[in-house]
């Protein structure tokens, strides 16, 4: 079942993936481009976000003042996001309605206006969302660890972009950035629901083939040299809890230990969501009242990116404590094989997380996409085969390899209320 996509590649070289699903009268259709934050270069970050900003400004054919109004009453919702990696949009319509949301992506592939009035409006949204941003501690704290951990590479900067680069970014910028990266052949569309795959497809070629194909824009490819030795690093700001973030250096989506990271990450933090208070990290930390809160995250990206350890320090404790009981609980990892058990329990919440990820149409539309930025649509069908097949020899090497104080980041947020 989860296997049977149509996929074709258009005259103009977009990719098209297609999954009937008859389970409601839905189609959810999702237009990705091989853009993100990691294409953008010094002086120019935060360019692909603002970009993505800008496609909802109309066109022509589509004034923004119709757009949200014809899809709400249509009884759609829609809405986009910019990654490290990419730009998707998507919109999510009853079946019989979906045309109207084939017809606004296929016209603002290449006619989005970039009005120079609305592009002054959305540098002050932008700057304002940043500020608001810069208020939080854990996004202060984040920055930090992320521009410390990566010197060369643009996973440096985050994807909102620089404050500095925010007000001096032009119209011109913007719409540069677009006419290069929103070509059909750098764009990937992916459609799941109730519909007919033949006149479906029909329908895509009626509306994506005419746009032109244009130059294969090219990628940035600055790869991060190897960290020589643990950083660590403090951050002032308002609050008054003390948050401590731990980044080791994690492999890229295709990398054959991704899998096994997976199993460790669902051992040491838990599946979000469940048995996460019985996983490793949080009996040792949490319940032992070292942390308030534990967590532990990843992200599946096309270069080699972080594995992030936040801990919410306990009122009680020092945050020295607190790193102390993790790399405790990390050590034991590194020296004790994990039993089959274990490994099964764990493998089984990695398991339901992504059954539960990816059931309703629109999350299916969405890995459809999803995955091609990175990999091929096999490596979501081939995802729970993988994760079965890891081994506790396979967590303890991933382990060793990887929780390596020498290739870490560690930021302590320290506030200025009451708690020290």
């Amino acid at each position: 079942m989860v296997n049977k996509i149509t996929q074709t590649t258009l005259k103009n070289g977009m990719k098209v993936m297609l999954k009937e699903i008859h389970t409601a009268p839905i189609i959810s259709s999702w237009v990705w481009y091989r853009v993100g934050s990691r294409d953008e270069s010094t002086g120019k970050t935060g360019v692909s976000h603002w970009t993505e900003h800008m496609q909802f400004k109309g066109t022509k054919k589509f004034p923004a003042s119709l757009l949200d109004k014809a899809i709400s009453r249509e009884g759609g919702r829609w809405n986009a996001s910019t990654s490290h990696d990419s730009t998707r949009y998507y919109e999510t319509m009853p079946a019989d309605k979906i045309d109207l949301a084939l017809r606004l992506e296929s016209d603002r592939m290449q006619n989005s206006i970039f009005d120079a009035r609305e592009v002054a409006s959305e540098r002050t949204v932008i700057i304002s969302e940043r500020e608001g941003h810069e208020n939080e501690p854990m996004f202060r704290l984040t920055e930090a660890v992320q521009q410390t951990a990566f010197h060369v590479h643009p996973y440096h900067h985050e994807i909102i972009g620089d404050m500095a680069d925010l007000h001096t970014i032009t119209r011109d910028d913007l719409y540069n950035h677009y006419r290069k990266y929103y070509v059909p052949n750098n764009a990937v569309l992916s459609i799941a629901g109730d519909f007919e795959t033949k006149s479906m497809l029909k329908r895509i070629k009626e509306l994506f083939e005419p746009i032109p194909k244009g130059a294969v824009p090219p990628r940035l490819s600055r790869p991060e040299p190897e960290q020589k030795g643990e950083v660590r690093l403090s951050v002032e700001g308002p609050g008054e809890t003390t948050f401590i973030q731990v980044a080791y250096r994690f492999p890229n989506a295709t990398h054959p230990d991704y899998f096994p990271l997976q199993v460790l990450d669902s051992l040491l933090g838990g599946a979000s969501g469940l048995s996460y208070k019985t996983s490793r990290l949080y009996r040792a930390l949490v319940d032992k009242e070292f942390a308030v809160d534990v967590s532990g995250w990843s992200e599946a990206t096309i270069d080699p990116y972080l594995y992030r350890i936040t801990i919410t320090k306990h009122p009680k404790r020092k945050p020295e404590e607190a790193l102390a009981a993790l790399d405790k609980e990390i050590q034991k990892i590194q020296d004790v094989l994990v039993s089959s058990n274990e490994i099964k329990r764990a493998v089984k919440q990695a398991r339901a997380v992504f059954a539960y990820g990816s059931e309703n149409i629109t999350n299916q539309a969405f890995w459809m996409g999803y995955v091609e930025m990175f990999a091929s649509y096999d490596w979501f069908t081939n995802y729970l085969d993988k994760l079965a097949k890891v081994t506790p020899q396979d967590v303890q090497r991933v382990a060793r390899k990887y929780f390596q104080p020498k290739s870490r980041v560690i930021g302590t947020y320290i506030p200025k209320g009451k708690e020290a």
